[in-house]
């Protein structure tokens, strides 16, 4: 008799769990009589999504949901901007707010957006400025019947908000064979680009450096105009450039005739992101007023993928110089290709 009142009990015990598991979670309803049980994550785009345990993350249209209610109070902005943090209950398109500070009564078409009760609103965490860190470094060597070691290593921070960015960056690459170098080449720069109506933007550049194999003893580009997004998309960005330049070249070799000339400023920016790897391509042309045929023109097109640790990421890219008046001695095209190793911060 004791077992069969401990039976009865133990079971008693589960259908109470089992009865508050389903008062605690949270209930999202639909016109077509669906009834989704989980945790409503957030309200965003037009979206109601909801954790479930079944499911994973289910995204349900905001149109198409007649009633929310919650467990527990989350944050709610309405389209008049109004904010407040509490339980939602309601039923037939209607929804009540309820606050230690009062009860709003709205609809679900009015709600502009919801998130976790005393978080930061999305839309003014999406407007913050924020810097990012990029680190890249790479080291190659070989010896036997021929000895070669090259290094090469990056930084860049940006800085960006929702209608600009800025970016500081540099970058420095050695290689060595046989003793004898085949670069030797640092470059230091900052981009500056403002989006001042929908696609339309205005930038400002300026990149400086050194190239010894190329006989260059100090370089600068500076650079200012209009861009424009033929491409904008959460997952693709296509940004063409064109401008205003002025360009130096100091040549260490005296028969070579220095470059110090206004001229235009052309470019082009594009990246697009896969689900687990991303392809970035850049491009610039810098030809100059008093002679179009003298042209510097850069390129860069990588493929980066991530590690085990999302924060380091894998690069394999190639790059080309090409100088269409080089120094004494100099060919016109160098090109590159790298692996490299990268580490993202914040």
């Amino acid at each position: 008799m004791n077992k069969i009142n401990l039976l009865r009990a133990s079971l008693a015990l589960v259908a109470l769990a089992f009865g508050a598991a389903n008062l605690s979670a949270d209930v999202v309803e639909t016109k077509s009589g669906a009834r989704i049980v989980g945790k409503v994550t957030k309200i965003d785009g037009g979206s109601v999504v909801v954790a479930t345990d079944f499911a994973g993350d289910i995204k349900i249209k905001q149109s198409e949901v007649t009633a929310i209610t919650t467990d527990a109070p989350v944050a709610v902005r309405l389209a008049s901007g109004t904010r407040i943090d509490g339980k939602v209950s309601g039923v037939a398109g209607n929804l009540q707010v309820t606050s230690a500070d009062g009860t709003i009564s709205t609809t679900v078409d009015k709600v502009a957006a919801s998130w976790a009760a005393g978080g930061k609103d999305p839309q003014v965490v999406a407007l913050d400025r924020g810097w990012a860190y990029q680190a890249n470094v790479d080291v190659a060597g070989k010896s036997g019947n021929k000895s070669q070691l090259g290094t090469a290593a990056g930084f860049r921070a940006t800085l960006a908000g929702v209608s600009d960015k800025l970016a500081f960056y540099s970058a420095y690459d050695r290689q060595v064979s046989d003793g004898k170098k085949s670069a030797d080449q640092f470059k230091a720069g900052s981009d500056y680009q403002s989006n001042f109506s929908g696609q339309n933007s205005w930038y400002v550049r300026d990149e400086g450096g050194f190239d010894r194999i190329k006989d260059i003893q100090f370089y600068n580009v500076a650079a200012f105009g209009l861009g424009y997004d033929l491409i904008k998309a959460p997952a693709q960005t296509l940004t063409g450039r064109a401008g205003l330049s002025f360009r130096t070249e100091n040549y260490k070799n005296p028969r070579t005739t220095d470059v110090s000339a206004a001229g235009l400023d052309f470019g082009l920016a594009h990246s697009l992101k896969f689900e687990n790897a991303s392809l970035v391509n850049r491009l610039s042309l810098v030809p100059s007023f008093d002679d179009f045929a003298n042209f510097r023109l850069t390129h860069e097109s990588f493929v980066e993928l991530p590690l085990a640790n999302p924060s380091w990421k894998l690069r394999f890219g190639v790059n080309n110089d090409y100088n269409s008046k080089p120094g004494t001695g100099v060919t016109k095209l160098d090109t590159g290709y790298f692996t490299r190793l990268v580490l993202n911060w914040k």
